[in-house]
């Protein structure tokens, strides 16, 4: 008995197939598969969780440019699983592993002036590389290695991503399923934040700084963080386009942010990367320790890869709305 008629036969429904081969557009590159891809070596962490949270941690063969440590739930798993390189892999260590698909976290890793190799090269060798749409829709990646977003950033572009990928690898049910529960999460957390019927409260991102008493890297209104401020009611005290723009403390100072969220991360290329350095620079330097929510304690810790377009924006909008009823905002 085929699985389809045992299905119909038992009142259970039929699990969605992938047809082949399988065309799709992505980037402006169209990609075409044959089958489900046997292995996948990811360039970006956002690529990897979702490989994983999707249960193809088992068709991984090669993971490569990490920001901080993996999800905690996947750590068993990817103990088990080769690291081609903490920041920028080669081109040749990719094609080493022979992998059926290369996930793509970022186009100026590879992409048109990809640093690690253009997908055309990946394409002559018979390897397609996918990119989460994430960041090419409503983002010119031709302007600046970071590129610059035309319109704002939303879940989209992830949602999307996720749902493609199951379909390459023919999980489609597995991609619905784990979108329904991200959208599920997304939704209540928006309603917790919108009981609080938030009217005047702002925020402000600081991701980092390249020396720990100037000018600081902080959230613009294109990318992850200015979603979750939208998406919470939140108004973004810096009205900068850019997505990480340098803005002076005297400027978000006569802002006065009703909260501060800054980023954690395992990066130390600069002191400020440390968030408990950012927690004394904020409660000892003369102009900033004025501002309100540091005062009173308004201050947020998250996750820094949270702040990426990735599948953490969901728990970093979750953490960020369970904080706000303590604040006392209005």
């Amino acid at each position: 008995m085929t699985a389809s008629l045992a299905a119909l036969c038992f009142g259970m429904p039929a699990l969605a197939e992938t047809g082949y081969p399988l065309k799709l557009q992505n980037c402006g590159i169209e990609l075409s598969f044959d089958k489900a891809p046997e292995s996948a070596v990811t360039v970006g962490q956002a690529t990897t969780e979702i490989l994983y949270t999707l249960g193809l941690g088992d068709r991984v063969a090669g993971t490569s440019v990490w920001f901080t440590e993996v999800l905690p739930e996947f750590r068993e798993l990817n103990e088990g699983i080769g690291r081609l390189a903490d920041n920028d892999p080669s081109f040749e260590s990719v094609v080493a592993k022979r992998p059926g698909i290369v996930t793509v976290q970022y186009e100026w890793h590879v992409g048109p002036q990809g640093i690690v190799a253009t997908r055309e090269q990946f394409a002559d060798l018979g390897i397609p590389a996918y990119v989460l749409p994430a960041d090419c829709i409503g983002k010119d990646n031709t302007a600046g290695s970071d590129g610059t977003r035309l319109e704002p950033y939303t879940m989209a572009g992830i949602y999307l991503g996720i749902e493609e990928l199951a379909t390459i690898f023919n999980i489609t049910d597995k991609g619905t399923e784990v979108v329904a529960d991200l959208k599920a999460r997304e939704a209540a957390a928006v309603a917790a934040a919108k009981a609080l019927d938030l009217k005047e409260a702002s925020a402000v991102f600081w991701f980092s700084s390249a020396e720990m008493d100037i000018d600081p890297y902080v959230a613009g209104n294109g990318g992850a963080p200015a979603w979750m401020m939208a998406s919470l009611g939140l108004k973004n005290v810096v009205e900068s386009p850019e997505e990480w723009p340098v803005v002076s403390w005297e400027t978000i100072a006569r802002a006065n942010p009703d909260v501060i969220v800054i980023a954690r991360m395992d990066r130390r290329r600069f002191e400020a990367d440390d968030h408990e350095k950012k927690l004394e620079f904020l409660k000892s330097d003369p102009v900033v320790s004025q501002m309100e929510a540091v005062k009173n304690g308004r201050i947020v810790i998250i996750d820094a890869h949270a702040m990426d377009p990735s599948i953490r924006n969901i728990a970093a909008l979750e953490e960020l709305a369970a904080a706000l009823p303590a604040f006392g905002l209005k």
